[in-house]
């Protein structure tokens, strides 16, 4: 027992560490292919479908448009989106990464593709289905 926490505790500190480390590399994480993995799963590609309240490439609902509007506004930027700024791919992609700096620094992949699906404080069980799929086509593109 006492082992399992000493490696716990070992792997965590160093976890810590490399996320530090990492700070530097956030605005240089290319995030492409996954991008196009989820968009792939979220509309097969295409800018214009629509799913109740979730809308674009990527599936955009208008919470997100929100909280990527009070993350700017926290930031002091003067840029906002709109909720048509959601059938635009690269708008949505600009949503996509502003996210993902806000809620998940350290770029970890996982997070990425289950917190777009789940929000921030995701169900593992909830997003399993989505993150397979998700990987499904990371793993092709990144072969």
């Amino acid at each position: 027992m006492k082992k399992v926490l000493i490696a716990c505790l070992l792997f965590f500190a160093s976890s810590a560490w490399c996320i530090a480390g990492n700070e530097a590399d956030n605005k240089n994480f290319d995030w492409e292919a996954l991008i196009q993995a989820i968009i792939k799963v979220e509309s097969n590609g295409n800018a214009k479908a629509v799913s109740g309240r979730s809308v674009g490439a990527l599936q955009i609902t208008p919470v997100l448009v929100q909280e990527c509007n009070r993350i700017l506004k926290q930031r002091k930027s003067s840029k906002r989106y709109s909720l048509n700024d959601r059938f635009s791919v690269e708008k949505s992609k600009e949503m996509f990464l502003l996210f993902q700096s806000r809620y998940n620094p350290s770029n970890d992949i996982e997070y990425a593709i289950r917190s777009w699906n789940g929000g921030p404080h995701y169900s593992n069980k909830a997003t399993q289905r989505y993150y397979n799929k998700v990987m499904n086509y990371y793993k092709k593109t990144n072969a």
